[in-house]
């Protein structure tokens, strides 16, 4: 097995994107950083390439395990084909370690996760168990209650609470305003807003997209309108809109402690895919 650290986004890009979209929607994470950086865009704190740790693990047959971490993210894998090998895994530990590269935590494919800690030997917490759907068509019996729009700049009276509630509601955490407003609205223009008779009800946004695969994220709706069907209405168009663009497949990761979300995307015509964890190293 050789290990391979490297200091440079094209590199990386040019050895692991393919391998990477051997399951695209599984990947939808590393391969929308890894589009972002390799373009040079959006390079605003985490985003930035020059901090990212990425490496991969190689042997005669090609690589064998992808590594990337955006710090202060954790650190995302990838094992070819979800084969997990014992020796890759090994490898990696070893190579971060002489080049004394620090990992907090880890964000991946639950079985491939549990393996990493238990080779690495290192005790950790759970923080959060996801799991990732996927949609190819819309449940077509679901109401039709509002019209989906695009969001820009006078929604900014309301957008960046909402924001603000999703991050609170979501991750337990202050989501803090960027100061310059070039980079507020960079962050905000792929939301989409849900309306009922002209008023704001709802959101979600599609935060990254690729070759033929969406993701859904950032989905949330006021205290004041739930329980009225307008986030699986929200979610539903957006997925009608980008479904007829030319996607064939939409996703989303939800918190398995959030029954909720899991039973509306469903109801919309999400299936399940495969489980992932989220953790932090002691």
């Amino acid at each position: 097995m050789t290990f391979k650290l490297y200091p440079d986004i094209k590199n990386f890009y040019q050895d692991c994107y393919p391998i990477y979209m051997i399951h695209e929607a599984q990947n939808m994470i590393p391969l929308g950083n890894l589009i972002m950086g390799y373009k040079g865009e959006d390079k605003f704190e985490w985003r930035d390439p020059v901090n990212w740790i990425m490496a991969s693990v190689s042997d005669q047959n090609g690589i064998r395990l992808c590594a990337l971490m955006t710090p202060p993210h954790g650190l995302t894998l990838y094992a070819t084909n979800n084969e997990i090998d014992d020796e890759a895994i090994l490898c990696l530990i070893d190579g971060l370690k002489s080049a004394e590269i620090a990992v907090s935590g880890l964000m991946t494919e639950k079985e491939l996760a549990l393996r990493f800690c238990k080779l690495l030997g290192v005790k950790y917490t759970i923080t959060t168990e996801l799991r990732l759907y996927e949609l190819t068509e819309v449940n077509k019996n679901l109401p039709k209650i509002g019209r989906l729009r695009k969001s820009n700049e006078s929604d900014m009276h309301f957008l960046p609470y909402w924001v603000e509630g999703f991050s609170s509601d979501a991750w337990n955490k202050a989501y803090e305003v960027p100061s310059e407003l070039e980079k507020y609205l960079y962050s905000m223009k792929k939301f989409f807003i849900f309306e009922v008779d002209g008023t704001p009800v709802s959101m979600a946004n599609s935060n990254k997209r690729l070759q033929t695969v969406f993701s859904i994220a950032g989905v949330y709706t006021p205290i004041y309108f739930r329980k009225k069907g307008y986030a699986t209405a929200c979610v539903a168009e957006l997925c009608r809109l980008l479904l007829n663009d030319g996607f064939t497949k939409a996703v989303l990761y939800t918190d398995l402690s959030n029954p909720t979300s899991n039973k509306i995307y469903m109801e919309i015509g999400f299936r399940e895919v495969i489980d992932s964890l989220e953790l932090k190293f002691e």
